[in-house]
């Protein structure tokens, strides 16, 4: 059976991310640590589900969401069909892929598949 959308990751755009880092180390304790992507600040904690804090233009207007699916081409393309939009996907090497995408009503989220042989 094909998983598909639980939340697996978030993202919190900041406009300035060592105080976006500041405030949810202290109200929820949680631990960042670098993501090891050479020369991109995305400053990432562990959790259910786990996440990231990074710089962005789009800060204020709402964490970004990413739902797990086991075909992200198929997901794609029913986004579109529903009346929604999609980017291309994107690799993260050795992990999977993800691709922005917007609802029918405009709400921005991501899909996400877990793929080693990404990229």
């Amino acid at each position: 059976m094909a998983r598909s959308g639980k939340i697996v990751h978030i993202e919190l755009p900041a406009n300035d991310a060592d105080r976006a880092q500041r405030f949810y180390e202290g109200i929820f304790g949680w631990q960042f640590a670098e993501s090891g992507m050479e020369g991109i600040d995305y400053r990432m904690f562990q959790g259910e589900p786990g996440g990231a804090v990074y710089p962005h233009e789009n800060a204020g207007q709402g964490p970004i969401v990413y739902f797990e699916t086991d075909d992200i081409d198929s997901e794609l393309a029913k986004v579109r069909d529903l009346g929604g939009s999609t980017e291309d996907k994107m690799p993260v090497p050795q992990m999977g892929w993800f691709a922005a995408c917007k609802d029918s009503e405009g709400n921005a989220f991501s899909l996400w598949q877990t793929d080693s042989n990404a990229g």
